[in-house]
């Protein structure tokens, strides 16, 4: 039995994931998590399997409660849960029947043991003909078969899934939907986080908790959403401005420079008038004496 009793968790300054979240889970059920993204689903996974601790509340499992439970014993409570990642998280140097096997050789199985649990977990995911293959060569449906395996490598009580539907086509997702309750029918309690609605529709008749944000942190988001926006506008204002500004300083430059050519020009002319009058008087001036001369 799982027992969350008020769990909240927050990181730093950040909005709390998890808030007065109580919840009982019994051996062998199948509960649906589900919720908008960032509403705390993955929090819980890392919670129960002691990868965060709370900030406030409890969690129990089988009697024992977690804020209790030696580090030393943390290995212990994993191989109690297995976990099922959007992103299946396999080895890629490692092929289908490698990826399996490794959880039960780290727990200490033998060769036979392996050899057996490997063959059977095959067989429930319906691929002992890719036993040799590697992750690349997998479509996205197989490789989540092998991660749900893996998961199981060690017979877990456990297991949670988180969105192991997140990058799977439809017809994928169903297929393993139905694996997982499959699973679960065979006594193993399933925790299923999703919010797929594919998924939601097929599970529609198990028990569903939804996660949703808390009114004051929507609100308080919302207010940072419309102080962030205002700031964008102010900025996105200045910034207009300061273009207006930088064009009229142009144009000014532009007129400056503009009349600075015209000053020039006039004094171009100006000048040549000038010359071009001194040189008629110089001609005048040589035309007299030349009359004189005649005379």
């Amino acid at each position: 039995m799982i027992i969350f009793s008020d769990v909240s968790k927050s990181f730093g300054n950040q909005d709390t994931a998890i808030k007065h979240f109580s919840l009982q889970i019994n051996d062998g059920d199948l509960i649906v998590i589900t919720g908008p993204s960032g509403t705390g689903k993955t929090t819980l996974m890392n919670l129960l399997i002691k990868e965060y601790e709370p900030s406030e509340g409890e969690i129990e499992l089988d009697g024992e409660k977690l804020s209790q439970l030696k580090k030393t014993h943390i290995p212990q409570l994993r191989r109690k849960i297995g976990v099922v990642f959007q992103d299946y998280k396999l080895i890629k140097e490692m092929n289908v029947w490698e990826n399996i096997a490794l959880p039960a050789y780290i727990q200490g199985k033998t060769d036979r043991e392996v050899e057996e649990r490997v063959t059977d977990l095959l067989n429930l995911i319906g691929l002992t003909d890719k036993a040799l293959l590697f992750p690349n060569q997998l479509s996205g449906g197989e490789a989540q078969r092998v991660s749900i395996a893996r998961a199981l490598a060690c017979g877990p009580k456990i297991i949670f899934a988180d969105e192991p539907t997140g990058n799977l086509d439809a017809e994928a997702s169903i297929a393993i939907t139905r694996l997982l309750r499959k699973i679960n029918q065979l006594g193993t309690t399933l925790l299923f986080a999703t919010h797929d609605n594919l998924v939601l529709e097929e599970l529609a008749k198990e028990k569903i908790v939804r996660l949703e944000r808390k009114i004051e942190e929507l609100e308080e988001n919302n207010q940072k959403q419309a102080e962030q926006l205002e700031k964008m506008q102010d900025l996105e204002c200045k910034e207009e401005m300061l273009e207006q500004e930088e064009h009229a300083q142009e144009k000014h430059d532009e007129a400056e420079e503009h009349e600075e050519k015209l000053k020039k020009s006039r004094k171009s002319i100006s000048k040549k008038s000038k010359e071009e009058d001194k040189n008629q008087d110089q001609k005048n001036d040589s035309n007299k004496k030349k009359k004189t001369k005649s005379k």
